[in-house]
């Protein structure tokens, strides 16, 4: 298999400082916070932020600031969201692309989040998928629903996305796919040849569909925005004790860790 390729999530835009104390906010917070799960072994950090009263935004400014502080501790990948929050515009999620970021997230279609609908319709995706072509950012799809894989599809058919292909199986989000390893297989074997993936469990799912991925040859999202439990009840202290778990299984059945410059090779992003 493929060296594990490690994502944090380290922040997101709906967990809260009421929720867990050891949320990273502030940009330097989030570059601490990105060098920490760096040296625990993720080679990719999944970027939201966060505005100075602690709300979600896509400014590109404050996702600049971040992205400065972060490349200026440590080599890691930098994923930018440009999911954002619900409620924004498609304008305002796509101004996080003006921190440069290596890859961004394409949401490929329109899904329940909790009691919420996350809107993502075809013009929306295609706009996306667009820009992130244009600005040279690798995207990851983000797949909710098994149908959200037909919409990624008809980009690659399109030409609307072009060169190596990323999947993010987000499952457990309620309203979307459940987590289980039945649905994770299913969707790993839809895959166009070649393609890479990752899987991203919400909360109690987070740490067994990470050893799903590690045995099937997928690769792992954890951290904060998914997950702020590191066992029943009992918080995580940081994202970088959620990687560190992932690195020491993956170590325990056989899988090495990527770092990030193996992550770029085999993710196929330019350096």
């Amino acid at each position: 298999m493929d060296k594990l390729i490690i994502t944090a999530a380290i922040c997101g835009a709906e967990v809260t400082r009421a929720q867990t104390p050891y949320l990273p906010l502030t940009p330097e917070e989030l570059a601490e916070a990105s060098k920490a799960c760096r040296e625990a072994g993720a080679a990719m950090v999944h970027l939201h932020v966060r505005d100075e009263a602690g709300n979600p935004t896509q400014s590109g400014d404050v996702f600049t600031d971040a992205v400065t502080r972060i490349r200026a501790r440590t080599d890691i990948i930098v994923q930018a969201s440009t999911g954002g929050a619900v409620w924004m515009t498609p304008d305002q999620r796509l101004d996080s692309l003006r921190c440069a970021p290596e890859m961004a997230t394409l949401t490929c279609g329109t899904v329940n989040f909790g009691d919420e609908v996350f809107q993502n319709d075809w013009p929306t995706i295609q706009a996306f998928a667009t820009r992130q072509m244009e600005l040279g950012v690798r995207p990851e799809f983000e797949i909710f629903d098994a149908g959200h894989l037909a919409t990624a599809e008809r980009l690659v058919k399109e030409g609307l996305v072009t060169g190596h292909l990323h999947y993010d199986f987000v499952l457990g989000v309620p309203g979307a796919l459940p987590a289980s390893v039945d649905n994770l297989v299913f969707l790993a074997r839809q895959l166009p040849k070649g393609a890479t993936w990752t899987v991203a469990g919400m909360g109690r799912h987070q740490l067994p569909m990470a050893a799903a991925a590690i045995v099937l040859g997928g690769n792992v999202r954890v951290g904060f925005e998914d997950n702020i439990f590191y066992s029943k009840g009992v918080l995580a202290t940081s994202n970088a004790q959620l990687v560190e778990r992932v690195v020491r299984l993956a170590r325990e059945l056989g899988r090495e860790v990527a770092t990030p410059d193996e992550a770029r090779d085999l993710l196929a992003l330019s350096r």
